[in-house]
C-alpha cells in the first residue's frame, strides 16, 4: 500500500496553502484571544470564513459536481481538513460533515438541490437532533415522536447536547413513527428551527461556552417533503451519519495533535524539564502514539479512497483520538503546571495553545459521537465477531 500523496494531491495542497496565505486574515487562536470577540462575533467570523471557502470551492470538494462539490477524492478532503486547522472552524461543520453525506446517499435529487448549496455556503447552519435525555449512546431508545398530521407530521419531544443548536437555522431529527419497532420505527426529518412549537435553550458548558443546546418540540411541523428516505428508514440513514461522524477526520486529528505536541515540547524546553528522563519518556510516548494514529488514519483514508465507506474501523479511530486527547491534555497539566490551566485570554497563558480550554473540552471526547464503551462493543461484535 502506497501511503504517499500523488503529484496531483501535492499540487492541490500547495494551491490550498497559497490561497490560505492570501485569504486568512489571522489564525483562529488570535480571534479567541481578542477581548473584543464574544460567542456571537466568533460565530459570525466562522460563518464569514465558511462563505470565503465556499466561494473558492473548498467545501464539499469530494462531493459530486452536480451537488455543489468539485468531484475530487476523500484524500483532498482530508488534506483540506488537516491544513486548515489553524483557520476558523466553519459554522456548519455538523451539516457538511454529517448531514451532507446522508443527503448524497439517501435524499432525492430535489432535496439535494434545495439543501446542499445553502449548507455549503453557510447561508443555512445545521445542528444534529439525535441524543435525548434518555437516549444517548443507546440512541434507539429515543422517544421524540412524529405524529401524522395530514400529509405531514408534528414533533413532540426533546433533544439534548445539540451542537450549535443555539446558532442554527435547521436541525436534522430522528423521530419515532412506530413506538413498537425499536429500529424500524424511526424516521429522519429536516426541520426548520424558526417556527412555532420549537424552543432552543443554550447549555452553558464547563469551558464557559454555550456551543451545546437542548431543543424542545411541542407540535413543531415536520413536512413530508423534508423527510429523508421513507418512513421507518431513519435508523439506516443515521448509521450513515454516525459512520462519517466517527471516520471523517482521519488526518485532521493527528495534525491537530502535532500542533499541541509542539507547544508541549516548547513548554518543557522553556521550563527546563526537557532533560528529565520521565518527561522525555512521557513526551516520546505521546509522539509515537500520534504516529500510530496517523498510520491508522491513512489506512481508513485508503479504504475510503478506493470506494469503500466508513465501517466499524472508525470505532478504533474514535477511541484512539478521544482517549489520546485526554492523555495529551493531562500531560500538559502535569508538565507545564499552572500555565496549562490558563484560558487563552488570561495573563501568562501560552500564546500558541489554549491548554486551559483543551483540558476541559477533551473530557467530552470519550462521550460524544458514541462513548468509548459503545465503541468497544462495536469492535467486539463487528470486527472481532465475539
Amino acid at each position: 500500500m502506497d501511503l504517499r500523496f500523488s503529484k496531483d494531491q501535492e499540487q492541490f495542497r500547495g494551491v490550498l496553502n497559497d490561497w490560505l496565505q492570501d485569504n486568512l486574515e489571522r489564525p483562529w487562536i488570535e480571534e479567541l484571544r481578542d477581548p473584543k470577540n464574544n460567542e456571537k462575533t466568533l460565530f459570525d467570523i466562522r460563518r464569514s470564513w465558511q462563505g470565503k471557502l465556499y466561494e473558492a470551492g473548498y467545501l464539499g470538494i469530494h462531493w459530486p459536481k452536480q451537488w455543489g462539490g468539485r468531484g475530487l477524492t476523500i484524500v483532498e478532503h482530508a488534506i483540506f481538513m488537516a491544513d486548515t486547522l489553524h483557520a476558523p472552524p466553519i459554522a456548519s461543520r455538523v451539516g457538511i460533515n454529517l448531514l451532507g453525506p446522508a443527503l448524497i446517499h439517501h435524499a432525492t435529487e430535489e432535496q439535494r438541490r434545495r439543501f446542499i448549496p445553502k449548507m455549503l455556503s453557510g447561508e443555512e447552519v445545521w445542528c444534529q437532533g439525535f441524543s435525548e435525555p434518555d437516549a444517548g449512546s443507546d440512541l434507539a431508545a429515543l422517544r421524540t415522536r412524529a405524529i401524522p398530521d395530514g400529509e405531514d407530521f408534528r414533533l413532540e419531544g426533546q433533544k439534548v447536547w445539540t451542537t450549535f443548536g443555539p446558532w442554527s437555522d435547521w436541525i436534522f431529527v430522528l423521530a419515532r413513527t412506530d413506538p413498537d419497532d425499536r429500529y424500524g420505527g424511526i424516521t429522519f426529518f429536516l426541520v426548520p428551527l424558526a417556527q412555532k412549537g420549537v424552543e432552543v435553550q443554550p447549555i452553558r458548558q464547563i469551558t464557559g461556552e454555550s456551543e451545546f443546546g437542548e431543543v424542545f418540540f411541542s407540535g413543531a411541523l415536520a413536512k413530508r417533503e423534508h423527510m429523508i428516505g421513507e418512513i421507518g428508514e431513519g435508523w439506516k440513514i443515521a448509521m450513515t451519519v454516525l459512520a462519517y461522524e466517527r471516520g471523517s477526520m482521519s488526518l485532521a486529528h493527528p495534525a491537530r495533535f502535532d500542533h499541541n505536541l509542539k507547544d508541549l515540547v516548547r513548554g518543557v524546553q522553556e521550563n527546563g524539564t526537557v532533560e528529565r528522563s520521565d518527561v522525555r519518556e512521557k513526551v516520546g510516548r505521546l509522539l509515537i502514539e500520534n504516529e500510530v494514529m496517523r498510520a491508522n488514519g491513512f489506512r481508513t483514508l485508503a479504504t475510503m479512497a478506493s470506494g469503500g465507506t466508513p465501517g466499524p474501523e472508525g470505532s478504533l479511530e474514535k477511541i484512539f483520538w478521544s482517549e489520546y486527547a485526554r492523555s495529551l491534555a493531562d500531560a500538559a497539566l502535569d508538565l507545564l503546571g499552572f500555565q496549562a490551566q490558563l484560558q487563552v485570554r488570561s495573563f501568562g497563558a501560552r500564546q500558541e495553545m489554549n491548554w486551559g480550554h483543551e483540558a476541559l473540552w477533551v473530557r467530552a471526547g470519550t462521550i460524544l459521537a458514541g462513548t468509548s464503551e459503545i465503541q468497544r462493543n462495536i469492535i467486539a461484535k463487528r470486527i472481532l465477531k465475539l
